[in-house]
């Protein structure tokens, strides 16, 4: 049976798909963030929101409101588990 090709996800598409639900994004600094994606613009400047920061593997602390500047980010990944 032939396996079934999809298109892959342009970076912004899937942001888009991502407003409101749960995402982790990965910046410069060895420093990663988690929660609820408000905003973001072509540039990948992203609106997080209840965001936690962990730096070097450890927790260190909860931002009720982040916006990380889109030359920092990584890499950007839903979260398994959905929105708030």
């Amino acid at each position: 049976m032939p396996k079934t090709v999809t298109a892959p996800i342009k970076p912004l598409e899937l942001l888009r798909r991502s407003i409101d639900s749960n995402i982790m994004v990965e910046v410069r600094g060895n420093r990663l963030y988690s929660g609820v994606l408000e905003g973001y613009d072509v540039y990948m400047n992203l609106v997080i929101r209840n965001a936690g920061e962990t730096i070097n593997e450890k927790n260190s602390g909860v931002f009720q409101r982040l916006l990380v500047r889109g030359d920092n980010v990584i890499f950007v990944a839903p979260s398994i588990g959905g929105g708030e």
